[in-house]
């Protein structure tokens, strides 16, 4: 209990998921709210002669049954797994977070929408403007805006996002601009800094300056991306490689809806039960990507005539080909979903069922690509341009992974015979044991000159 209280202590406002043998353990507040949000038994135990506390626990296995239950009930919930064999200690096994799971950075299927962004965002508020980023984890797009705090209400009232950090000492600006409808999390003022938001970018993209992503002097928002940066770093979300590049959202290019707006419009949810809301009517897409991007297509309407032409035009094109168009519809139901995959991929938690569907997805782009690219249509032509087949990864996907890899690698036969010489070997070993003793049979025999030895067992000595 000791070393629960020491890691608890760090995270007082998470729920402790304590690893202890087979089972993910609750204790006292914890176990009283996880009980009553999972459906487990709450129970009692002695800690130490002077009290009981309450204990609320379900097997490791079930981790993925009952995480999305906590989070969507709007808590945060820290991961505390075993960091060593228990069998190779005699002393307390050593326990440390490994993941801290929160709305809005999330990998876990269950949890998040396929359908939808799971944005975190970061908002700094500098007397009469602020700035904004948002970022999804889970598929690597990062936004970012400033401008008049009227102007970033509308961006965040569009965006709709699942967690929001903020400067602890603004909380009454925050809750002046946005009420109490969204989850928040406040954070220490230093994080808000400009030079600490500066040095975080460049360090995350590897550059030495902004100027290539087009936001450079937008200081209000740097700041955000600074604390946002810090909280994944915080959350135990640190490897971010997948995380490439940030875009500035230009206020003069898009058509701003306030939120009175949206919710009259009935964009994204209706006012009436049962009620079907636009997204619902248009959505017609047959991808997970496809469908988030509209949502910001609704959110973000184009002002500009020459790119809103370009849109026209690829529609126009597939409205008037309607065998082209069915045989990309039947090409991208098969795609999966390709942003989130990768990002898995980067942050290495990707199962070997899930890299087969990649190496799927990475076909299905290369044939997407030849398709449109034959055309002579402009708009068309540049997203063809856009699509990268990655040859290198499909072929290392292809030449390695068995096509029937599990989804769990405990259970072998994720690599293709021939690619490694030792993993042959332990194999062979392994399904061909009996043989391998022959073979060591025979080569003795010849050895030795002994034509009647036998390779023998017993309890004491083995073979």
């Amino acid at each position: 209990m000791k070393q629960y209280n020491g890691i608890k202590s760090k995270y007082p406002d998470a729920i402790l998921l304590f690893r202890v043998g087979d089972f993910y353990e609750t204790f006292g507040e914890d176990a009283v709210k996880a009980s009553k949000i999972l459906g487990i038994v709450l129970t009692k135990r002695a800690n130490g002669s002077a009290s009981h506390i309450e204990l609320a626990g379900f097997p490791h296995h079930s981790l993925d049954s009952y995480l999305p239950k906590l989070v969507r009930a709007g808590y945060r919930v820290a991961i505390c797994d075993q960091l060593e064999d228990p069998k190779l200690t005699k002393t307390i096994v050593k326990r440390g977070i490994t993941e801290l799971v929160t709305p809005g950075v999330c990998f876990n299927d269950k949890i998040l929408n396929h359908e939808q962004n799971n944005f975190l965002a970061s908002i700094h508020f500098d007397k009469n403007k602020a700035g904004v980023s948002f970022l999804d984890i889970s598929t690597g797009l990062f936004l970012i805006a400033e401008g008049s705090i009227d102007y970033i209400e509308k961006l965040i009232q569009n965006f709709k996002p699942n967690e929001i950090l903020f400067e602890k000492n603004k909380r009454p600006e925050l809750i002046d601009l946005l009420g109490d409808k969204f989850y928040t999390f406040g954070l220490d003022d230093w994080a808000f800094k400009y030079d600490f938001g500066f040095e975080s970018l460049i360090k995350q993209f590897e550059t030495t300056s902004l100027k290539g992503f087009g936001i450079e002097g937008m200081n209000t928002a740097i700041c955000s991306c600074g604390a946002l940066l810090h909280y994944l770093n915080e959350t135990k979300h640190d490897r971010l490689k997948h995380i490439t590049q940030v875009s500035r959202i230009d206020e003069d290019e898009y058509v701003w809806m306030d939120k009175f707006t949206i919710r009259n419009l009935e964009i994204y949810s209706s006012n009436h039960e049962n009620g079907k809301c636009l997204v619902d009517i248009i959505d017609e897409t047959n991808t997970p990507m496809g469908s988030r991007l509209l949502k910001r297509w609704l959110a973000l309407p184009l002002k500009n005539p020459i790119a809103i032409q370009e849109r026209l035009e690829v529609v126009d094109h597939f409205v008037n080909d309607g065998t082209e168009r069915g045989e990309l519809i039947s090409l991208l139901k098969d795609i999966g979903d390709m942003e989130r995959l990768i990002s898995k991929v980067a942050v290495g938690r990707a199962n070997p069922r899930e890299l087969f569907h990649m190496k799927r997805s990475l076909q299905i782009v290369s044939v997407v690509k030849q398709k449109i690219e034959a055309h002579g249509n402009t708009s068309l032509k540049k997203i063809s341009e856009q699509l990268n087949p990655c040859l290198l990864a499909f072929e290392k996907l292809t030449a390695e992974l068995n096509e029937d890899a599990p989804v769990n690698i405990l259970k072998g036969n994720v690599i293709r015979a021939g690619v490694n010489p030792e993993l042959d070997e332990l194999r062979s070993l392994s399904f061909s044991g009996k043989d391998y003793l022959l073979k060591m049979q025979q080569r003795e025999v010849e050895n030795t000159g002994i034509n009647s030895l036998k390779i023998a067992y017993n309890n004491v000595f083995g073979y």
